[in-house]
């Protein structure tokens, strides 16, 4: 049997191999102490970064207290419920169906949202409704008031093409491009465009607090609840209303002009002009 000798390259090979290997296991750990050194002293000059102790939001120890906390919880929920109760109690003989619906003239559907240019379900849904006024004669003009403030975003114009796709006449219909929200559709249906009664179209969860706005507004007006299932998005639109009734309470009361107000427009007394006989 032959022995295998040791050469001089061996040792040498084996040599590199285990100095190189002890130079990265020392790298390694010095790098890892500066590193744990660093964040350590990061730690200790940055106190800021403390998370805030849970002792501080323990409930109160005694039964008084824990009455107190509760008595406070209550009353914050009656106050948020307030706004949406006042809007309900005071629309609610102003609130039916398309069927229930007094002749106004004008009827007025908020923009729900557009999904690839086209209106999202819930708004078909309004508009679907404003058409079937139109067909019965209970309104001779639409007025459809969304947003449009960006240029790839502009509800009023597919809210005009849907409805002369269900047979209402194009120069029947007025769009309020500047309707960011119900207030402002509201105050400009009246202020610019001169509408002082008019059917609104809404879903159920929101035609309250749309009636209660333009009635503020000046407009004596009728709202039509459009019917939905009762999902997801119902359920999401119906607990939006609670914080928007707030909002909803303090432009009742104040009034202020909307983001934009602009000059007079007669889209709609021209429309309804064309329509007498």
């Amino acid at each position: 049997m032959r022995r295998v000798r040791d050469t001089p390259g061996a040792r040498t090979e084996s040599g590199a191999r285990a100095a190189s290997g002890a130079r990265a296991a020392s790298g390694t750990q010095a790098g890892a102490g500066v590193r744990d050194a660093s964040e350590g002293g990061a730690k200790r000059h940055r106190p800021w970064l403390r998370l805030p102790r849970l002792s501080a939001l323990r409930l109160p120890r005694s039964r008084r207290g824990r009455r107190l906390a509760v008595q406070g919880v209550m009353a914050l929920c009656v106050l948020a419920l307030l706004p949406a109760t006042w809007m309900r109690m005071g629309s609610d003989a102003r609130v039916g169906t398309t069927a229930d619906a007094p002749a106004r003239g004008v009827a007025m559907v908020f923009g729900a949202g557009l999904w690839k240019g086209r209106p999202t379900p819930y708004l078909a849904h309004r508009l679907d409704a404003a058409a079937e006024l139109y067909r019965t004669g209970k309104v001779k003009v639409v007025l459809v008031t969304g947003d449009n403030s960006r240029v790839e975003y502009d509800e009023p114009d597919a809210m005009r093409t849907y409805l002369t796709e269900r047979g209402v006449p194009d120069d029947r219909i007025v769009s309020d491009y500047a309707g960011f929200d119900s207030w402002d559709s509201c105050v400009r249906a009246r202020k610019i465009f001169g509408v002082d009664r008019a059917v609104l179209v809404s879903q159920g969860f929101h035609i309250h607090r749309a009636t209660t706005l333009c009635r503020s507004a000046g407009i004596d007006a009728y709202g039509v609840a459009v019917d939905e299932p009762r999902d997801a998005t119902w359920y999401y639109g119906g607990t939006r209303e609670l914080a928007a009734s707030g909002k909803a309470a303090l432009d009742a009361l104040f009034r202020p002009d909307p983001r934009f107000l602009g000059p007079q427009e007669a889209g709609v007394t021209e429309a309804l002009a064309s329509a007498t006989p």
